[in-house]
């Protein structure tokens, strides 16, 4: 924006999801956690836009708030991150690996059962320490963050959507705005990327006809290829039990992901977000 002409200030502001970090999100429920304290600054015109992980912005926005602009995505997939070991397939029975997804952990389990998962909090940086202190055999991120911080040294293995589908929008940045401040939005459209956009509406629609939250063990990941996307999903016990997978194609972002989403959930996929949602109250509005 700055090249653009643009006068920016950036202001760093800490939500409840930066300050609640002894607890693995999927204990606490996590509905919003991440924006409440950026809304509010944009709510007060504190700040006039805020950049977010998709994956953390709940699929349902207040009406005084816009997705002004997605920009062009990085790679959606998640990654094994190991200082000894290559691959999930080599770790040892019993290994010791961090994560705090139930989306990520419902997934290790189908494909190991035998390993121990450990909650694992805190930015990139402080995971990683984590993993480099030995207090993990390995652990599981996005790659998209750890390509864009530049540290893909730790990378062993990058999981494919067939073994560990992705979270609705992961590797997607939201610029959000106030809905009626048509002079930033204006100025934001240049960020604008039609695929990402089509991709992850897709992907949103599907978690949205879910009743999902960015914590619950639903995988989507949506590819547009020439004018036809490509949807694969996932619903996955806690356990890793029960995966229900699903796929599908069509030219309709919104009507392909919920007419997956109805698929899962009419084979088994309510039944396991209702567990879930027993299991895991709501978080107060503040720790």
């Amino acid at each position: 924006m700055r090249e653009r002409g643009h006068e920016t200030e950036i202001e760093i502001i800490h939500t409840t999801g930066d300050k609640i970090t002894d607890v693995a999100l999927a204990k606490v429920g996590s509905k919003g956690m991440f924006i409440k304290e950026i809304e509010e600054a944009l709510a007060e015109n504190r700040i006039d836009l805020a950049v977010h992980s998709l994956k953390d912005l709940p699929t349902e926005l207040s009406e005084q708030f816009a997705i002004a602009a997605i920009p062009s995505r990085e790679d959606p997939q998640d990654a094994f991150c190991s200082g000894k070991y290559s691959s999930i397939e080599t770790l040892p029975q019993h290994a010791r690996v961090g994560t705090s997804s139930l989306r990520r952990e419902s997934q290790l389990k189908a494909i190991r059962p035998d390993l121990v998962i450990h909650p694992l909090r805190g930015n990139v940086d402080t995971r990683l320490r984590k993993l480099e202190a030995g207090e993990y055999d390995a652990i599981l991120l996005a790659l998209s963050g750890l390509k864009r911080l530049g540290k893909t040294e730790p990378i062993k293995q990058v999981l494919p959507i067939a073994v560990m589908c992705p979270a609705a929008g992961q590797g997607a940045l939201a610029i959000e705005t106030r809905a009626e401040d048509a002079e930033v939005i204006a100025a934001l459209a240049f960020l604008e990327d039609p695929t990402a956009r089509k991709e992850t509406d897709c992907e949103r629609a599907l978690l949205k006809a879910m009743g999902g939250g960015c914590q619950v063990p639903i995988g989507a990941n949506a590819k547009l290829q020439g004018n036809v996307l490509h949807l694969e999903a996932l619903a996955a016990s806690p356990d890793g039990k029960t995966v229900l997978r699903e796929s599908a194609e069509g030219d309709n972002a919104v009507y392909l992901g919920e007419s997956v989403a109805k698929r899962l959930l009419d084979r088994g996929g309510s039944s396991i977000l209702e567990s879930v949602y027993a299991q895991n109250p709501e978080l107060p509005q503040q720790p």
